[in-house]
């Protein structure tokens, strides 16, 4: 790791941003707001996966968003790629690394709820990890059993909560089922989802919330609903509706950031 890492800090020439953001699926237009941007593409930093899904650029991006320094991994490796829930591991290990705290997680995903049309943000507050993946599977010593009681942190919820009521954007709040994908959920999971109490569902996050906490960093995640979930609608679903969707919602995501980097988060 120490190559990677050394070479990340020589790239960033002095930077040292305390908060990374990674960025899901159509939601790569929101490193267009970073201020001075320094790009490193992921085939650079030996170790770091590069997604074969269209929607992620395959990119770390580090400038100011708003006043505050800030490191983007513009795209994410998916379980469903490779069937490797630690397909994030070494990324996030090189952001500890290079002194990052705090990591804000986004996504693309489908609502369950009638009430949070696609195009809404959702403030994740739990998560199911209804697929039974671990990334810590496999680790050693007693650091693996890592508490989830407080998997997302309060003073950045909060922080997230404040940001939306400045930027005049409505921020649901809801738990995010993980379902391992790469297909979508059918009608039937979509109601069980809503009975186990699941508000949103998707293909992503939970193992790199498991992964940050597993280093100690503290986690804050988001939602952009791009579909209504499966037998919803009657529609069928796809990706392209997906990236159609999320700079929809990701335009109010962006707001919020923004405003949440101009706190003292």
């Amino acid at each position: 790791m120490n190559t990677v890492t050394d070479l990340l800090v020589e790239r960033l020439d002095g930077l040292v941003p305390r908060l990374a953001i990674v960025l899901g699926s159509g939601l790569g237009s929101l490193v267009d707001g970073v201020t001075d941007p320094i790009r490193v593409p992921y085939a650079e930093l030996e170790g770091f996966p590069v997604s074969g899904v269209t929607g992620h650029a395959g990119e770390l991006v580090a400038g100011y968003l708003g006043s505050q320094p800030v490191i983007m991994l513009s795209g994410r490796a998916h379980y469903y790629e490779k069937g490797d829930a630690r397909a994030m591991r070494f990324p996030l290990q090189v952001l500890k690394g290079i002194g990052v705290q705090s990591l804000i997680l986004t996504n693309a995903a489908g609502s369950v709820r009638e009430d949070m049309p696609p195009g809404s943000v959702m403030q994740i507050t739990d998560h199911i990890n209804y697929s039974g993946m671990n990334p810590l599977i496999g680790e050693h010593g007693d650091q693996r059993f890592v508490g989830m009681t407080n998997a997302y942190d309060a003073d950045l919820a909060l922080k997230m909560r404040n940001a939306a009521i400045r930027a005049g954007v409505t921020l649901f709040q809801g738990v995010y089922m993980w379902f391992s994908g790469p297909s979508f959920e059918t009608p039937a999971e979509i109601r069980m989802a809503r009975t186990l109490g699941a508000d949103a569902v998707g293909m992503s996050t939970v193992p790199e919330v498991i992964l940050a906490r597993y280093f100690g960093l503290r986690v804050a995640a988001a939602s952009v609903v791009t579909n209504y979930g499966a037998g919803m609608t009657g529609g069928e679903l796809s990706h392209e509706e997906t990236k159609d969707m999320a700079p929809v919602g990701g335009v109010r995501l962006a707001a919020v950031l923004r405003e949440m980097l101009a706190g003292n988060t």
